[in-house]
């Protein structure tokens, strides 16, 4: 509704009390609760969900199209499209984002990235992007 597009369903579970050791590739929706020591990435291409919980760890990348974090990511994190950081969130690395909504109390140690739809220059500059124009200096 309003063009927003409909959730993957989640499907996978991490739940709290479990360790996790290793890369974990996931498709539509995954929530952890527990603690993972490995990247959690989901399947390119796909519409995903991931779901960091206020009792989760994460140490290691985190990459999918929607992530939604309250708990801990040690390590960078790539959200292809929505990034939420949630009032417990604590982020230890670089993020990555398309859209970013983050609630008082997140902390991100680390620097933040937009992605940006052109290419980028070697000034940094994206190049389709026209100069901004401050109603103020219309004279």
């Amino acid at each position: 509704m309003f063009g927003k597009k409909k959730q993957p369903p989640i499907k996978s579970l991490i739940a709290q009390g479990t360790v996790m050791v290793g890369d974990i590739a996931f498709s539509e929706g995954l929530r952890i609760d527990g603690e993972v020591k490995g990247n959690v990435s989901a399947v390119v291409g796909q519409g995903s969900i991931l779901v960091i919980s206020e009792t989760a760890t994460v140490t290691g990348e985190v990459a999918a199209d929607h992530i939604i974090v309250n708990g801990k990511v040690r390590g960078p994190v790539n959200a292809h499209d929505l990034l939420e950081l949630q009032p417990k969130a604590q982020v230890e690395g670089d993020v990555t984002y398309k859209a970013l909504e983050m609630h008082q109390g997140a902390a991100i140690t680390g620097k933040l990235q937009p992605l940006l739809s052109g290419a980028a220059g070697a000034d940094g500059e994206v190049a389709d992007k026209p100069p901004l124009k401050l109603a103020a200096n219309n004279r």
